[in-house]
C-alpha cells in the first residue's frame, strides 16, 4: 500500500512539473511571437491554456500536500484579489500571476529559467534571421522616432530599434545572472560589445546605457567578498529601485505642470526640473498628457483601476498603477521590497543587481509591465525566494 502511495505521489509530481513546463515553454512562445511581426489571433485563448497548465499543477500538488492549510489560505486571498481586479478591469494578468507563482513551489526555479533563456535566445535569433534572409519581416525601418527627422533604424524583424535592444538586453542580463559565477572577465567584455554592436544599429540608447551598468555591477559583484562591501553595494541597489519608483510616482503627480506649462502657465523651479527629466526620459513624461484624458497622470489612478484603462505608454511603473489600480501596486511594491530585504540579508548580489536595473529600466521603457509572463524574468526569481521567505515566517509563527 505504501508503495503504491509513493508511485501515485511521484506520478502526480512529474504531471505536475511537465504541466508546469509547458505552460512556460508556451508563455515564452508567445513572447517571441509578439516580438516578430507576426499576428498570433488565439493569444487570449492561449492564456486560458497556460492557465489551465498551471491549475494542473496546483491541483497535483494539493494532492501530493506540497501545500500547507496556510499556503492554501495565503492563495485564496491573491486569488480573490486577483478575481476583483479582473471584474474591475477586465484583465486577467493577475490571475495568472497568482497562479503561476503558487504553481513555482517546489520547482526547480533556476532550472526553469535555463529554460527560458534557451528558448528566447532561440526565437530571437530565428527571428532576426529570418528578416536578414528577407523570408519574413523588415530588417530596417525609416520614420519619424520623434528626434528630429527621418532616420533609418533596424529593428530586424523586430518592429521597432528599441523592441530589438530591449530583447538584447534582456537575454544579456539573463544569462548573466544564470551563469555569471563561470564567467572571466572576457565572457562580461564579450557580451557588452554584442549588445554595442547592437546599439550601432538600433541607437537606442536606454537598453545601452542600462547594460552598460547591469555589466560592471555584475563584475564588481563577482569580486565582492567583505561583508560591508556587500552591504554597501546591496543598499545601493535598493536605493536604485526606491528612487525609480519614487521618480514615477511625482512624474504622474506632477506631468500636468508641464502640459499647463505649455498652455502659458510660469516657468517655476519645478517645471525646470520636469523639463530637464522629461529630456533626459525622451518625453516619456510629456508622453502622459499628450490624450486627450490624460491617461496615466495620478487622476487617472483609482483603487482596482478601470476598463477604461487600456491606454499603451512606455513609463511601466506608471503603467503598473494605471492599469491595475493603486492596491494591486502597492502590493506588487510590498512584495517587492519583501524581496530585497531578503537578499540583503542572504548577500544574493546577483537578484538584487537583476531586481535594481530592471527597476530602473522601467521607468522609461514597460517591457515587464505587460499582459506576458514570459516576459518578466523577475517573476520567475519571486516565484522561488517568495516561497522560501512565506515558509521561513510560518516556521517562526509555529
Amino acid at each position: 500500500m505504501n508503495r503504491l502511495k509513493q508511485d501515485w505521489k511521484s506520478t502526480l509530481k512529474t504531471v505536475g512539473t511537465y504541466s508546469f513546463q509547458l505552460a512556460v515553454i508556451i508563455e515564452v512562445i508567445l513572447v517571441i511571437l509578439d516580438k516578430s511581426e507576426f499576428l498570433y489571433p488565439f493569444e487570449g485563448w492561449t492564456f486560458r491554456i497556460t492557465f489551465l497548465l498551471c491549475f494542473i499543477k496546483f491541483l497535483c500538488a494539493e494532492c501530493t500536500s506540497e501545500y500547507t492549510i496556510r499556503d492554501n489560505i495565503g492563495i485564496a486571498v491573491l486569488l480573490i484579489l486577483g478575481t476583483i481586479s479582473y471584474y474591475a478591469t477586465g484583465r486577467n494578468e493577475i490571475l495568472r500571476i497568482v497562479l503561476f507563482l503558487a504553481a513555482c513551489k517546489g520547482e526547480d526555479m533556476i532550472r526553469c529559467l535555463k529554460m527560458v533563456f534557451w528558448i528566447t535566445l532561440t526565437g530571437c535569433v530565428g527571428i532576426i534571421l529570418l528578416s536578414i534572409t528577407g523570408i519574413y519581416g523588415a530588417a530596417a525601418l525609416a520614420q519619424d522616432f520623434g528626434r528630429g527627422g527621418v532616420e533609418t533604424r533596424y529593428v530586424l524583424g523586430m518592429g521597432h530599434p528599441n523592441a530589438l535592444q530591449c530583447m538584447v538586453w534582456m537575454i544579456t542580463s539573463l544569462a548573466m545572472y544564470l551563469y555569471h559565477t563561470k564567467w572571466k572577465w572576457f565572457h562580461y567584455l564579450a557580451v557588452w560589445i554584442l549588445n554595442l554592436l547592437f546599439f550601432f544599429l538600433t541607437d537606442s540608447k536606454t537598453s545601452m546605457a542600462i547594460v552598460t551598468v547591469a555589466v560592471v555591477l555584475f563584475f564588481m559583484a563577482d569580486h565582492l567578498h567583505a561583508k560591508w562591501g556587500k552591504r554597501l553595494f546591496s543598499t545601493a541597489n535598493i536605493a536604485a529601485v526606491t528612487g525609480s519608483i519614487g521618480l514615477s510616482f511625482f512624474a504622474a503627480k506632477d506631468a500636468m505642470s508641464l502640459f499647463e506649462y505649455y498652455w502659458g502657465a510660469p516657468l517655476t523651479r519645478k517645471v525646470q526640473i520636469y523639463l530637464f527629466l522629461d529630456k533626459l526620459l525622451t518625453g516619456r513624461i510629456h508622453s502622459l498628457v499628450d490624450t486627450t484624458y490624460k491617461e496615466g497622470t495620478i487622476s487617472t489612478w483609482s483603487l482596482f483601476s478601470s476598463p477604461h484603462n487600456t491606454y499603451y505608454f512606455d513609463m511601466g511603473w506608471v503603467r503598473l498603477f494605471y492599469w491595475y489600480g493603486i492596491i494591486p501596486g502597492i502590493i506588487v511594491v510590498a512584495c517587492l521590497f519583501l524581496l530585497l530585504g531578503y537578499f540583503f540579508k542572504k548577500d544574493r548580489l546577483a537578484e538584487m543587481i537583476l531586481f535594481s536595473t530592471y527597476s530602473v529600466y522601467t521607468i522609461v521603457e514597460a517591457h515587464i509591465v505587460s499582459v506576458y509572463i514570459g516576459r518578466n524574468y523577475l517573476l520567475f526569481i519571486a516565484g522561488m525566494y517568495l516561497w522560501n521567505i512565506w515558509n521561513k515566517t510560518g516556521k517562526q509563527d509555529e
